[in-house]
């Protein structure tokens, strides 16, 4: 079986905010695109288009709806990849030393050649985050794009995680959470970041922001019953008449129409 570090130099992660994630999917099309044309093998898809499509992805987007006691229901969009424990049990039941956490950064892998694909690490995980790739028949699980943050030939901007790099929300962040002042690790202190399912005893590195109550940023509608001066304001057009050549064109296309 393989051991882990007693200890590592930082702890590199994601931070994903659970309030500002739109369930877009675009990291996992991110992910998808980064992970099949660099790393390793590919992340095979077989019968994509049939009856029983199969592929390979690192990083996965689950919706939930949510009805709280005391407001209204909502949506929360869940991303979920490997989440580096430090008490990675993927990595202590593999029987080869194909799956490691390396001291240096935190970052648990998968060396792909000694990888025999028993299984024994999707099944130690207790969030699912491992999958066997039906075409290279062994197991695959997310990086933090280990090919990206290091590699000195990108722009300095590009040295990050695809899926952080993509998010059009913002939502996904990365760094050392290690480093109390790292801004990963400040924005966990601001806004009570938490483990994932800490029950299992992992010391999950990935942190999630919960969603904030609704009610404390969306201002209520009008009522929609109410006298006109309260209405008013929500009546009033979003922009006035086009000006200049805008306002030509627009004349211009609204007599040809008619």
């Amino acid at each position: 079986m393989t051991s882990l570090p007693d200890r590592t130099e930082k702890k590199l992660g994601l931070v994903i905010d659970l309030d500002t994630c739109v369930g877009c999917h675009a990291c996992v099309v991110a992910c998808k695109g980064w992970n099949t044309q660099g790393y390793g093998a590919p992340l095979a898809d077989l019968d994509a288009y049939g009856a029983e499509p199969e592929g390979t992805f690192l990083n996965r987007v689950h919706a939930y709806e949510t009805v709280p006691d005391d407001g209204p229901a909502a949506v929360v969009h869940f991303p979920k990849s490997c989440l580096h424990c430090d008490d990675a049990p993927c990595v202590t039941v593999c029987p080869t030393g194909a799956s490691y956490k390396r001291g240096e950064d935190g970052i648990v892998l998968v060396n792909e050649t000694d990888c025999i694909g028993c299984g024994l690490c999707a099944w130690a995980c207790p969030y699912g985050a491992r999958e066997m790739d039906g075409k290279e028949k062994v197991m695959k699980k997310c990086t933090l794009c280990v090919d990206r943050i290091y590699n000195e030939n990108l722009p300095e901007e590009d040295r990050e995680p695809a899926c952080v790099r993509t998010c059009p929300a913002g939502a996904r962040h990365f760094g050392d959470l290690a480093d109390p002042d790292s801004d990963v690790s400040r924005l966990v202190a601001a806004r009570d970041g938490m483990d994932l399912m800490p029950e299992q005893g992992t010391k999950p590195v990935n942190q999630y922001l919960p969603p904030r109550p609704k009610a404390d940023r969306v201002p209520s509608p009008p009522p929609d019953d109410g006298p006109v001066d309260v209405l008013a304001p929500f009546l009033e057009p979003v922009a006035d008449a086009p000006q200049g050549f805008l306002g030509w064109l627009d004349r211009a296309l609204g007599a040809g129409g008619r």
